[in-house]
């Protein structure tokens, strides 16, 4: 694609050069989608205090106008994503949605309301169950849940040894899951336990023919996102151009080895998506 307009960084694959190109060339026909944690906003050890990166709201809200569309697809509910990220309001994003809980709930800066089914009936079984079972388990200590509303979900990230008690959760907490009719969504340093049916590939794929793209940027940071990585491949091998970004490496290698590019976390992503606004004109 030749020089970097505003020193955007190269994707290093020919596909994602193609899906940058692709976006800079139509991008009133091109969706920006990504997550929020780990992506807009640096993961820390209480996911209550979590909020976007100072960088990522004035970036979205350049970017957005130049664009066709701009999703945060998130497996946090809709609303709280809204609330964190500071999106309600926000100039700019008057026609930004959230697709919350892996697209289970959607909120449309247009209408400022959240639509959603009703709770999954495993959710309240699991949540009562939850607590005893940890414990009849041995978790270890540090291992906490989180009330997510539409899904449950157990955090190692506070305990001696992260990865060790993660995965000596991922086998009883599956088995919990598959009893109540639930699936486990594996993410960093957390195990979360949510109705089936969606994730962030079904989200995309369907908000992408939604709008009618004809090019998509994705970034994300965690094995959560790797579904909607498969259905940015997918949608590349039927024709559409996209870029795959990640955020981060360290923790996630599988995400980064399958990027188009690498950044290193919220403060880069939101860097790039400044100089992406500015490398398209007005």
């Amino acid at each position: 694609m030749g020089s970097r307009p505003h020193s955007l960084p190269m994707p290093v694959t020919a596909a994602g050069r193609e899906g940058l190109e692709a976006l800079l060339r139509a991008p009133r026909r091109s969706v920006v989608a990504l997550d929020f944690d780990g992506t807009l906003a640096e993961i820390v050890p209480d996911p209550d205090q979590a909020r976007a990166h100072p960088g990522a709201l004035p970036a979205l809200s350049e970017l957005a106008p130049k664009v066709g569309s701009v999703a945060v697809i998130t497996g946090r509910p809709a609303g709280v994503a809204v609330r964190y990220g500071g999106f309600a309001g926000a100039p700019g994003l008057e026609h930004l949605v959230v697709l919350g809980h892996y697209g289970a709930e959607r909120w449309d800066a247009i209408t400022g309301n959240v639509h959603a089914p009703a709770e999954h009936p495993g959710v309240a079984a699991v949540r009562a169950e939850l607590p005893g079972f940890l414990d009849s388990i041995g978790a270890w200590q540090g291992t906490w849940i989180e009330e997510k509303g539409r899904a449950l979900a157990v955090h190692t990230r506070r305990t001696e040894d992260p990865s060790a008690a993660f995965a000596a959760l991922r086998e009883p907490l599956a088995d919990l899951a598959q009893r109540h009719g639930l699936v486990v969504e594996p993410g960093r340093a957390v195990l979360e336990l949510r109705p089936p049916g969606t994730d962030k590939g079904v989200a995309l794929t369907e908000y992408l023919a939604e709008v009618d793209a004809e090019a998509v940027l994705f970034a994300g940071d965690d094995l959560g996102d790797l579904a909607a990585y498969a259905a940015v491949e997918k949608r590349r091998a039927d024709g559409l151009p996209g870029l795959l970004v990640c955020s981060g490496s360290a923790e996630v290698p599988e995400l980064s080895a399958r990027a188009d590019l690498t950044l290193s976390g919220p403060a880069e992503v939101a860097a790039f998506l400044a100089t992406l606004a500015r490398a398209i004109p007005a």
